[in-house]
């Protein structure tokens, strides 16, 4: 399976979607122009990976910001995982965040309530 990284802008995150290198990561700040346009390729990526993942799938969400149509996407991802884990797969999300970032670490406690994926919340300074 083909990896899928993409360079992080101002306004787009860092994509690393890396099957082979088990790397699976989305950081920086999110707030794409076309949020569907730029995020198809990414939950295109993660489906077909659901079809034959590695026996544990650890995803970073290493988000400094991200607007309302982001945080959407981000729940069709996690809502992806949540498809996995019924099909007998073990996912892990390591939703990471800065010390002093209290609305960052309210938003993976959230999405964490919201789904039934095992959550690791990550701080770091």
């Amino acid at each position: 399976m083909e990896a899928l990284k993409k360079a992080g802008t101002e306004d787009s995150p860092e994509i690393i979607l890396d099957r082979e290198a088990n790397n699976m990561e989305l950081s920086g700040r999110s707030l794409p122009e076309d949020v569907i346009t730029f995020y198809e390729p990414v939950l295109s990526w993660i489906e077909e990976y659901s079809k034959n993942p590695l026996e544990n799938t650890v995803f970073n969400f290493k988000f400094s910001y991200f607007n309302t149509a982001s945080s959407k996407v981000i729940l069709d991802i996690l809502t992806l995982f949540e498809e996995m884990i019924e099909e007998g797969n073990h996912v892990l999300v390591r939703w990471h965040f800065a010390d002093d970032d209290e609305d960052m670490q309210e938003a993976g406690e959230e999405y964490s309530d919201m789904v039934d994926v095992p959550f690791e919340m990550v701080m770091y300074s």
